[in-house]
């Protein structure tokens, strides 16, 4: 290993300004030693170009000969880098100063071979900023139910947002990211190593990561086909519980269905939640509404749900009732 002590993966494609302020947070942390590898996923000259400008020599652009997708860039930077422990930064998101300094606090007090370390993070969207996740997980609580399932009309009750993840690097090269998923490849990883002995993950309470969100913008594993996170969720069954895969199902699958307006998926998902899994009213009340309920008028529900949540979370009684 080199002499940084973490490598920050940042894969990215034909977004140059966004991961050049992604690269500005990275290098501007309080724990300087460090490596900063952005793994551009196939040709992009422009891209290429923009990060030669910078001089800091922590700083490292892996230009890969094709497109890979987000997976595959993230491997790629992992089996590249030179640091005991790894960092994940999206292009378009962007760290707090402390971040990994805290982190790396954190992780070295563990008590695990392997911890996962999370933080908060902070959602900048067009209706204003959240802080995610709402609620930490409860004791006993299994990870898929926390990922997966939601217990309020509240979104981001449960979150791991791929920007605030910092792991061993072991780790990742034991259990690599699947390339050949379309989709989910972040819960997927979590999931399966969060199955193996000397695992954990483990939280640094506070909001060290930004997260925008302020308009759709194709990623570099960017895909909506509803049906592959039905094929997904299905070959991952037993690796969650019963509630989760109902969840997924109704809400994470029925949210992309309800888009296409194919009534027959409606029935065909609904189905499959009682099927195999264990809906709660929560899940078919969600499922129901994303069905019947116009889009825009849900998007405005949720806004102002989402506002309301917000204030409550800032109420030191209810907030030490959430996070359990």
């Amino acid at each position: 290993m080199g002499s940084s002590i973490v490598s920050v993966v940042i894969p990215t494609r034909n977004r140059p300004e966004l991961v050049k302020r992604a690269v500005h947070s990275a290098l501007a942390q309080t724990l300087e030693k460090i490596e900063v590898c952005v793994v551009i996923d196939g040709p992009d000259p422009e891209t290429f170009s923009e990060l030669s400008k910078c001089s800091d020599s922590r700083l490292r652009v892996i230009q890969l000969a094709s497109n890979k997708g987000g997976a595959g860039a993230r491997n790629e930077g992992i089996s590249k880098s030179q640091s005991e422990w790894i960092a994940f930064l999206d292009d378009d998101d962007e760290w707090l100063p402390q971040k990994l300094e805290c982190q790396l606090e954190a992780a070295t007090a563990s008590q695990y071979q392997w911890p996962i370390i999370t933080s908060f993070v902070t959602a900048r969207t067009p209706k204003g900023e959240f802080t995610y996740p709402r609620r930490l997980p409860r004791h006993s609580e299994d990870l898929s139910e926390y990922l997966l399932a939601r217990n309020t009309l509240s979104y981001g009750e449960g979150l791991i947002q791929t920007s605030t993840i910092l792991t061993k690097r072991e780790l990742l090269l034991t259990v690599p990211f699947r390339e050949e998923l379309p989709k989910h490849q972040d819960w997927d990883w979590i999931l399966h190593v969060h199955s193996l002995e000397g695992v954990a993950v483990e939280f640094v309470p506070e909001a060290l990561a930004v997260w925008h969100l302020w308009e759709q913008r194709a990623s570099t594993s960017g895909n909506s086909n509803w049906e592959n996170s039905l094929d997904w969720i299905q070959q991952n069954q037993h690796l969650i519980t019963p509630r989760a895969y109902a969840a997924f199902v109704l809400v994470e699958v029925g949210s992309q269905a309800a888009h296409t307006r194919r009534w027959a998926a409606f029935w065909q998902l609904l189905l499959e939640a009682f099927r195999l899994g264990k809906p709660k009213p929560i899940d078919l009340f969600v499922f129901m509404g994303m069905w019947i309920v116009p889009q825009e008028l849900r998007r405005s529900m949720k806004s102002l749900q989402s506002k309301a949540a917000q204030k409550l979370s800032h109420l030191p009684s209810l907030k030490a009732d959430a996070t359990g």
